[in-house]
């Protein structure tokens, strides 16, 4: 089989509403594209009908659309596991409410850029941000303070849901990966930063969505107790 060019993984939890307009419009995107692709839809631990969803899109495109299922939650789980068993040659995972057009998934990769690790920022200079509550905003910027003097004094955003990791850096980095919750992409991002991956930020227009599953109270709290681990572990050498 040929490897295919780019792999999209999309985490889903119960995301049974979300998710076919999420597909027609990778797929729509896709279809517009010269090179080789594959989809892969990570349902894990949903209550609703998600996996059926994305089986059914497996079923009716059986070349590209691939579902899987993990039974234990976490996003970071999810991604884990898309991310390890894609093909491609250049592995983009994208949140389920596709708050970034698929279009924009062009400037990750070649030609446009050819780098190992390309992430989105609503921060760095081009980037806009359509419709977010102020409250959202002020939030995520003390949080991402939190994360540049923790961990990552370099990056301006690394929350943002869409990310493209390089078939090598994927072999590398997603093998030392401890973090299966909302914490995971930063421990990755600080994984590939000692590792001495360069990281580059993408401006990209981004819409706010209402039905966001972050809770600011309880996830800022949970996730500030992960930077402290994942700077305990990196003084430990555990991700060595």
């Amino acid at each position: 089989m040929t490897q295919p060019f780019l792999s999209v993984v999309i985490p889903a939890h119960n995301e049974a509403n979300r998710l076919p307009k999420t597909i027609d419009e990778v797929l729509a995107f896709l279809s517009e594209q010269s090179f080789s692709s594959e989809v892969i839809i990570v349902e894990n631990a949903s209550s609703d009908d998600t996996y059926q969803i994305g089986k059914a899109y497996s079923d009716k495109f059986p070349d590209i659309v691939k579902v899987l299922h993990e039974d234990l939650p976490g996003k970071g789980r999810a991604v884990h596991t898309g991310m390890t068993l894609a093909k491609g040659k250049y592995r983009f995972f994208a949140d389920a409410d596709l708050s970034m057009p698929p279009a924009e998934i062009l400037k990750f990769i070649p030609p446009h850029v050819d780098v190992p690790i390309a992430i989105a920022s609503r921060e760095a200079p081009g980037a806009v941000r359509f419709n977010e509550p102020f409250y959202r905003h002020f939030t995520g910027r003390v949080f991402n303070t939190l994360i540049r003097t923790l961990v990552l004094p370099a990056l301006h955003d690394t929350q943002c849901g869409f990310k493209m990791f390089r078939e090598d850096a994927v072999e590398n980095i997603f093998s030392r990966q401890t973090m299966m919750g909302w914490s995971f992409d930063v421990e990755l991002l600080y994984i590939a930063s000692r590792k001495d991956y360069p990281i580059l930020e993408i401006p990209i227009p981004w819409y706010f969505n209402a039905e966001s599953k972050v809770n600011i109270l309880r996830d800022s709290t949970r996730m500030f107790r992960d930077l402290l681990k994942i700077r305990a572990n990196g003084a430990n050498g555990a991700y060595d």
